[in-house]
């Protein structure tokens, strides 16, 4: 017996949102390896200003606008996350009193997708502090030089 399965028609897989979440944060990742290859210092050309502007524009539109519309948009329409589902849980752990469980609140999927949501802006808010900082710290390197005082004695104690 013969058993197919189409991995893109799981009820969990959105192909938009995948995409989406994918393609920006591979383009928020290029900062890096063009952050190597530029040396510190540089001045920019106006040319070169417009098209960084433009390209971080695009990448903040498709990480805080699209994803997460992507994924609501999938969470409402495929998986039925509304106020109307309400969550229990495994083993009813969560079925709330109103509805003869022993949990004191009512929780529905749509406070899941709104978590999810707010996940997701974590994550390229974390990105973004990453990227900057990375961007910042281009070309550094750390001094191997012991300080010393004015008689030319090392101040720190070498381990």
């Amino acid at each position: 017996m013969q058993l197919a399965i189409d991995v893109l028609r799981w009820p969990g897989v959105n192909q938009a949102f995948l995409f989406s979440f994918f393609l920006s944060t591979g383009l928020a990742l290029l900062s890096i390896p063009y952050g190597r290859r530029r040396p510190i210092g540089t001045p920019v050309t106006w040319g070169e200003a417009m098209l960084a502007a433009t390209f971080a524009f695009g990448v903040m539109f498709l990480a805080f606008g699209v994803v997460p519309h992507q994924f609501i948009d999938h969470a409402d329409k495929n998986l039925g996350w509304n106020k109307a589902k309400i969550l229990y849980g495994p083993f009813d752990l969560l079925k709330p009193k109103a509805l003869g469980g022993f949990f004191p609140m009512t929780l529905q999927y749509e406070a899941i997708r709104d978590t999810v949501v707010v996940l997701i802006h974590v994550w390229y808010f974390g990105l973004l502090i990453f990227l900057w900082s990375k961007w910042q710290k281009r070309g550094a390197t750390k001094s191997t030089e012991v300080a010393t005082s004015t008689y030319g004695r090392p101040l720190v104690k070498k381990a």
